[in-house]
């Protein structure tokens, strides 16, 4: 069974004109249903998450600014939404989503959320459309409940996950493992555990070589008892904000190799979506999609 999260709230409302293309989150769903890579059975909407789950990764300080609406002007400039209280139900909901994701993934190898992947939010700050860190919240959540150990987090996203290598610098069970747009936003870069930088343009080849190689590294070093696979498109050529030269294919190939060495190591795998901001959403949505009807084929 390939359990997805997913909320309507996820599609939230933005000032017309704004960048961030919300749709897409209305239309994974809609395609995979639509073409039949899934039914209805397939998706559950998560509820809002506990705070006392949420201050485990964020500064309480942090938490209770966004909670109350009190994020100075400038901090929700850094963020890139008007914040408001439907706003921050989404962001928690999102975050419970991976949570329920990790314990689907669990009892199935693999599960997804239809958003998520808000790596640039770090212990005590918002930025990059990220409030709070969906996968970083739910590494925490398995650590604190005893069901992972050893926890691996594989973004390929073309930001650098900076966020969420600010979060774990100090914690051993979890491996962060970053590969990014070198000359890319966010421009002052965290450490993660192992960053791998890519040149602008970068090109399949490198890029799909490059990955095999990080991925024998990490899982080999780190043995992983869970993995939470960041899983952005916006590493497609057509890309507004990405600058590299991938292909839809490459991009394909990239999440086979993931979703591969997981299931070669028996580690089950939470997927959240990250970023993707083509100028065609069509094009966005279909790559993302590709995400989900290879877990389909590799996992059922």
């Amino acid at each position: 069974m390939l359990k997805i999260a997913y909320h309507p709230l996820y599609a939230h409302p933005l000032p017309e004109g704004h960048r961030f293309p919300m749709l897409k989150y209305e239309l994974i769903p809609e395609q995979l249903l639509h073409e039949g890579t899934i039914t209805k059975d397939n998706l559950f909407a998560p509820e809002p998450l506990d705070e006392e789950n949420i201050i485990t990764t964020h500064g309480k300080a942090y938490w209770l600014q966004l909670k109350n609406l009190t994020l100075s002007a400038k901090d929700q400039r850094r963020i890139g939404f008007p914040l408001s209280a439907q706003l921050v139900e989404r962001e928690i909901r999102i975050a419970q989503g991976t949570i329920d994701g990790a314990r689907y993934a669990q009892q199935f190898g693999v599960a997804f959320n239809v958003a998520g992947g808000t790596h640039h939010a770090g212990s005590n700050w918002g930025e990059g459309f990220c409030l709070l860190n969906d996968q970083a919240i739910a590494a925490n959540y398995l650590l604190n409940n005893d069901l992972a150990n050893h926890i691996l987090i594989i973004d390929l996203d073309v930001h650098q996950g900076n966020g969420t290598a600010e979060i774990f610098r100090n914690e051993p069970r979890v491996f962060t493992f970053s590969m990014h747009g070198d000359k890319n936003f966010p421009f002052r870069k965290e450490q993660s555990d192992l960053d791998i930088p890519l040149e602008d343009g970068t090109d399949d080849e490198t890029f799909l070589n490059k990955l095999s190689d990080a991925l024998t590294v990490v899982f080999a070093k780190h043995k992983p008892d869970f993995v939470f696979y960041l899983a952005g498109v916006d590493v497609l050529e057509s890309d507004k904000l990405g600058k590299l030269s991938l292909t839809k294919n490459a991009c394909k190939q990239r999440d086979l190799m993931v979703f591969e060495a997981c299931f070669k190591h028996q580690v089950p795998v939470q997927v959240s979506m990250g970023g993707g901001y083509s100028a065609d959403i069509k094009v966005i949505v279909d790559a993302h999609c590709n995400t989900f009807r290879l877990a389909a084929d590799l996992y059922i």
